[in-house]
């Protein structure tokens, strides 16, 4: 199974390609989400390549990631786009819940 992946449309497809990979990855708009609170930051992207590393279950290939405030550097990862949608709006409650 490949490592790398780009996105058509919200669809995370394999690509086996590096060169083709690289042209992708250097233009590609990987932003699911970013929002701001007044606890700090979520951001969730698509990472392009799988960070399972190795360990068994579907590639890991999208994270949010909270910048500053009392959950900096919480992070979450997922398979899909869906799962990362949702994953995002998670991290935005539970970083709203810190007042």
């Amino acid at each position: 199974m490949s490592d790398k992946y780009i996105l058509e449309g919200k669809q995370a497809i394999p690509c086996d390609d590096l060169l083709k990979w690289g042209k992708w990855y250097e233009k590609a708009d990987r932003k699911v989400a970013k929002t701001s609170t007044v606890n700090g930051d979520v951001s969730t992207v698509f990472l392009g390549l799988d960070h399972r590393f190795g360990d068994d279950g579907p590639p890991l290939i999208f994270e949010t990631l909270v910048f500053g405030g009392p959950m900096d550097q919480e992070m979450d990862r997922y398979s899909t786009w869906e799962e990362a949608e949702k994953g995002h709006q998670a991290m935005v409650e539970k970083l709203n819940s810190w007042l």
